[in-house]
């Protein structure tokens, strides 16, 4: 289905972003990798998609705290058919005792990353005559909890300029959407459950439910898979005219 196509994931060597590069590649994109990190694991996840879905695949570090990197990032990809803006940190604490230096992270990593590789981007899908924007925005982009100031800032701000990079490109055969997922088993959550089984004194299928899902009235976690599909689908000519929008995945915590 998207044989011919380049993707590139940004903060994609695990959770979600690894996800949403596993279904584009077993959808046929040829696929690039990033993270920071530069190891040779990094390199072998990558060498391993390539393996197993036959497509290209390689990995690209560059800090999304950093403007410059993130648009040398998709300058060295060489072009960009599909972006997908994931890139993303969290810290909690009350906003009078929220350190700046962590604002300023979250939101040059959450949010200004999202620009510079758009920026950088869509030139290319325009020369292109097809492209694809998806940002990973959050069910927290359209509601909000305590104590997640700059997170949730970030992704409200996320979905704004999702929908004004819809109206820029519109009629140019390039859409832009926001995924919004509540929460979804990834290695971080999944290393959590056991911590809040202790804390709360509940068995594993409890605490998901009770204490971790609260939020979530699906009680179940979304999998990496889900967004990935998702991502695919908003790839698709199914949803050419699909932009501009938002697309949550999160059991019906926005329904709320």
């Amino acid at each position: 289905m998207l044989q011919g196509k380049l993707a590139v994931i940004t903060g994609s060597t695990s959770g979600i972003g690894l996800g949403i590069a596993e279904e584009l590649a077993r959808a046929g994109a040829d696929v690039v990798l990033n993270s920071f990190t530069n190891n040779d694991a990094d390199h072998a996840l990558a060498d391993d998609i390539a393996a197993r879905f036959g497509v290209a695949a390689r990995y690209i570090a560059a800090d999304m705290s950093k403007g410059a990197e993130c648009r040398a990032l998709i300058a060295q990809a060489g072009r960009c058919d599909i972006l997908v803006n994931n890139a993303g940190i969290q810290f909690v604490a009350p906003i009078d005792a929220f350190p700046a230096e962590k604002w300023d992270q979250i939101l040059a990593i959450n949010l200004s990353s999202a620009f510079h590789t758009t920026a950088a981007a869509l030139p290319m899908m325009r020369a292109a005559g097809w492209g694809r924007v998806i940002n990973i925005a959050s069910a927290h982009g359209l509601t909000a909890s305590p104590y997640k100031s700059a997170y949730i800032a970030a992704k409200h701000g996320i979905v704004g300029l999702s929908k004004t990079t819809a109206l820029e490109t519109a009629g140019q055969n390039i859409t832009c959407n926001a995924i919004c997922p509540g929460y979804v088993l990834t290695p971080l959550v999944e290393a959590q459950i056991p911590e809040q089984m202790a804390v709360h004194n509940m068995g594993r299928d409890e605490v998901i439910a009770k204490v971790m899902l609260a939020r979530q009235p699906s009680r179940e976690f979304a999998t990496t898979g889900q967004i990935g599909g998702t991502a695919v689908f908003l790839c698709s000519d199914h949803a050419a005219q699909i932009t501009g929008t938002t697309i949550s995945v999160d059991g019906g915590w926005t329904a709320l």
